[in-house]
């Protein structure tokens, strides 16, 4: 089988049609040069260059091969690329999940910093709550995943990208809505109606929300169950109570929600992790990790 030395070899040959100056620019003598092209002839069985005394041309054969050969040598110089692209993490594919609240804030972020320096990674998104997010982390089915903590699996790595603050968001008619000198209590929302975090489709906020009410002995009535921001906003918006939602809520832009502080032990409680299983070898994943803020 022929070899890519002698290809290149051929091609600047039949570029040049003179040995001398073909040799110069791959910087070879003479004699190796004309090694390569025999032996390629050789393995062809055919006659590619006919060599006069004093001219330099192709056979029809070699006419021929010649745009055979510079294909060949342009797929395998781009194999080279490519695979080089991918072993650095320039090219490649990087697969991610997302809870919905995160689209609001992260995740438009991390695809424009992927996009501006890791333009010819292909990145994949899927929309998943955390708990499904830690599972196809560990199984290695997602590279990176953005969460609600904590991350318990000492497989997966994590680094913390946001903490944001908690609002209440009410309907418009709602007493504590004409309320704007001042940050609300949490005390205000004892016995009042409250839509509430699904304990298992949004268990973060569901338990954050309930350690924060117990503390304050705040007892609210719980009037739905929802595991969705926007769904939770269209409930407040038709008056079945208030909400705690994460600041980045307000841009849903829900005409008839009003938005209010509140006074928390913890002014920024609500945090936004992104996490990766250690052992993942993808490079563009490691190269995407170098650009993470947190």
């Amino acid at each position: 089988m022929f070899t890519f030395t002698q290809l290149s070899s051929f091609i600047a040959v039949a570029d040049e049609l003179h040995f001398g100056r073909a040799a110069e620019r791959l910087q070879l003598t003479q004699p190796p040069l004309s090694r390569h092209i025999q032996q390629l002839e050789r393995e062809l069985d055919t006659r590619l260059i006919d060599r006069g005394s004093r001219t330099v041309r192709l056979t029809p054969a070699g006419e021929k091969f010649l745009r055979d050969a510079r294909n060949l040598v342009y797929e395998a110089e781009n194999a080279i690329h490519s695979a080089r692209r991918v072993s650095t993490g320039v090219s490649g594919s990087i697969r991610i999940g997302f809870t919905a609240t995160s689209a609001y804030e992260v995740l438009g972020g991390l695809v424009e910093t992927a996009q501006e320096h890791l333009p010819h990674v292909d990145i994949q998104l899927r929309e998943l709550v955390t708990r499904d997010q830690l599972k196809l982390l560990a199984e290695g089915s997602l590279d990176l995943g953005l969460i609600r903590p904590p991350v318990s699996d000492p497989a997966l790595s994590s680094k913390r990208l946001l903490a944001e603050r908690l609002l209440v968001a009410l309907p418009m008619r709602h007493p504590l809505a004409v309320r704007t000198s001042e940050p609300l209590a949490l005390t205000e929302l004892a016995e009042r109606d409250l839509v509430m975090y699904s304990p298992t489709e949004a268990r973060y906020f569901h338990e954050l929300l309930v350690g924060m009410f117990r503390e304050a002995g705040v007892a609210p009535r719980y009037r739905q169950y929802v595991s969705q921001i926007h769904t939770m906003l269209a409930l407040v918006e038709v008056e079945l109570g208030a909400a705690l939602v994460p600041a980045a809520a307000t841009r849903l832009g829900m005409s008839g929600v009003v938005f209010r502080e509140v006074r928390l032990p913890v002014p920024e409680p609500v945090e936004l992790h992104a996490a990766w299983r250690t052992s993942n070898d993808n490079p563009a994943l490691e190269a995407l990790l170098t650009h993470l803020g947190g």
